[in-house]
C-alpha cells in the first residue's frame, strides 16, 4: 500500500500540474489576445501612413507616391501587403510586395468603417487583413470612395507565440520541479512525527524500548499517550494474571498432595485407594491442562519476536539431561534469524510438548524444522524414529473439544496444550503425518 507520504506529493503534484497547466493555458490565451490586438494596431497605423501618402491628379483621380517609407511595401514577399480599391472595384493602387500573390481582403459597406479578419491567400499563406472604408475629396465638391487594404502574413506572429511558449515552458518546468522540491521538504518535515513514532514502535517491538519516550505535536501526542497506557495495561494485565494463576496452582496442588496422603491410609480398602488415586490423577491432569490452557497468553500488541533458534537450543540442553539414558540424537534445521511473533512462555510450551512427545515415543532420533515465508508465515516440524501415530488416534488427538483425561495414551495433555495454542490462541494449523524415519510427524503452521 502507498506511504502516507507518497499519496500526499501525489495528490499535491497533481493538483500542482493541475493548476500550472491552467495557468499556463491562460498565459497562453492571453498572449495570443494581446498579441492580435497588437497586429490590429500595427495594420491600422499602415493604413493611415497610406491614407498621409495619398494625394490626388489633377483629372481628380487618387494617386500614391512611387516610393513608401515603408520598404517593405516595395519589397516581393516581405510579409506585409496592400492596395487600394475604389468603389467601383478598379484598382487604384497595389504595393510591390503583392507580386504574384492574391489576397481576398474583405470588403466594408459603411464608409469610415474598418474589418479585421483572419484569411488565407490563393497560395495557402495565413494572413491578418485590415480593411478602411474612406470617402476621399479629390477636388472640391467632388467625393469618391475607395478601400484601403492591409495586410501581414501570421508567420511573425507565429514566431513569437512559439518563442513565448517554449519560454513559459521553460519557466513554468522550472516553476514545477522547485515547487514540488518544497513540497516534499515541507511533506517530510510535517510528516517527522509519524516517522519517528513508526521508528519508536519498532523499537519497542525489537525490546530495545519499553515504551514511547519522545515529545510530539499535539496532534500525535493523544496516540502516543495511549500507546503507552496500553503497553503498561497489557503487561500489567498479564502479570498480574500469570500471578493469580500461579497462586491458583499453588492452592490447589495443596489439597491434591492431602489427597495422595489419603491413598496412602492403610485403613482404606484397596479398591478405594484405587478409585481414590484415578480420581486424584484426573483432577491433577485436569487442573494442569486447565492451567497451562490459561496462561498462554498468544500474540501481544508492540511484543518484541523471540528468536526460536535460542528457545530451541535451551530445551535441546534439558532433554538431552532429562533423556540421557536414550542417547537420542537431535538435529536441529532452523533458518537464521527466524522469529515467533508471540509470548516466550507460548514458544517453550510449545516447542517443550512437542519434543517431549518424541523423546518420550523415539527409539534414538528427532528432527526440529522450522522454516520461514513470505508474510511473516512460520512451519514448525517435529519428527520422530517412533512407531508414529495411528490415523483414527491422530483424528481424536486433533479433535476440538476433546478432554485431557480422554486424549489418546502418550499423547494426551501435552498435545491438548499444543492444540490448543495453535489453533485458538494463534490461530494457526496443526496436523499429524508419518515421518520418513519411521514414527509421527507433527506439522505446525503459522499464517502470521
Amino acid at each position: 500500500m502507498m506511504s502516507l507520504n507518497a499519496r500526499l506529493l501525489l495528490a499535491a503534484s497533481i493538483v500542482l500540474a493541475a493548476f500550472l497547466s491552467l495557468t499556463g493555458f491562460a498565459l497562453d490565451r492571453a498572449f495570443k489576445d494581446s498579441g492580435i490586438v497588437a497586429v490590429k494596431d500595427r495594420l491600422q497605423t499602415e493604413i493611415y501612413s497610406l491614407l498621409a501618402a495619398a494625394d490626388s491628379d489633377d483629372i481628380s483621380t487618387l494617386i500614391m507616391p512611387n516610393t513608401h517609407p515603408d520598404a517593405r511595401f516595395s519589397t516581393p514577399a516581405s510579409g506585409i501587403y496592400a492596395e487600394i480599391i475604389s468603389d467601383d472595384n478598379r484598382l487604384i493602387w497595389r504595393s510591390g510586395s503583392m507580386l504574384g500573390i492574391d489576397i481576398p481582403f474583405e470588403k466594408v459597406s459603411v464608409k469610415g468603417d474598418s474589418h479585421f479578419a483572419e484569411v488565407i491567400s490563393a497560395d495557402g499563406t495565413q494572413l491578418y487583413t485590415m480593411t478602411l472604408g474612406v470617402i476621399w475629396e479629390v477636388a472640391p465638391f467632388i467625393v469618391r470612395g475607395y478601400s484601403f487594404h492591409v495586410a501581414e502574413s501570421k508567420e511573425h506572429f507565429e514566431k513569437e507565440r512559439k518563442r513565448f511558449r517554449k519560454s513559459l515552458a521553460m519557466w513554468l518546468g522550472a516553476a514545477v520541479i522547485a515547487l514540488l522540491l518544497v513540497q516534499a521538504i515541507i511533506l517530510r518535515w510535517g510528516l517527522a512525527p509519524l516517522r519517528k513514532v513508526a521508528a519508536e514502535v519498532t523499537e519497542i517491538e525489537a525490546g530495545n524500548k519499553e515504551e514511547i519516550s519522545e515529545e510530539y505535536p499535539r496532534e500525535i501526542a493523544l496516540l502516543a499517550t495511549n500507546l503507552n497506557v496500553l503497553i503498561r495495561s497489557s503487561s500489567s494485565h498479564l502479570k498480574r494474571y500469570r500471578n493469580a494463576l500461579g497462586d491458583l496452582a499453588h492452592s490447589l496442588k495443596t489439597p491434591l498432595a492431602v489427597l495422595h496422603n489419603l491413598v496412602d491410609n492403610e485403613n482404606l480398602s484397596l479398591e478405594a485407594k484405587q478409585t481414590v488415586s484415578e480420581q486424584i490423577e484426573r483432577l491433577d491432569k485436569t487442573v494442569e491442562y486447565q492451567l497451562q490452557k490459561a496462561v498462554a497468553s498468544g500474540r501481544m500488541a508492540l511484543a518484541a519476536p523471540i528468536c526460536i533458534e535460542e528457545v530451541a537450543h535451551k530445551l535441546l540442553k534439558t532433554f538431552r539431561k532429562v533423556y540421557i539414558e536414550k542417547g537420542i540424537d537431535f538435529k536441529l534445521s532452523i533458518e537464521p534469524d527466524i522469529k515467533f511473533i508471540g509470548d516466550e512462555g507460548d514458544l517453550l510450551e510449545l516447542l517443550g510438548n512437542l519434543m517431549d512427545n518424541a523423546c518420550k515415543w523415539c527409539v534414538s532420533n528427532i528432527i526440529l524444522t522450522v522454516k520461514g515465508f513470505e508474510g511473516g508465515k512460520l512451519s514448525i516440524i517435529v519428527e520422530d524414529d517412533g512407531e508414529g501415530i495411528a490415523v483414527a488416534d491422530r483424528e481424536a488427538i486433533l479433535k476440538r473439544g476433546v478432554r485431557a483425561d480422554s486424549q489418546v495414551e502418550g499423547h494426551g495433555i501435552g498435545m491438548a496444550v499444543v492444540r490448543n495454542l495453535v489453533e485458538e490462541v494463534y490461530q494457526g494449523k496443526l496436523s499429524i503425518e508419518n515421518s520418513e524415519l519411521g514414527g509421527a510427524k507433527i506439522i505446525v503452521f503459522f499464517n502470521k
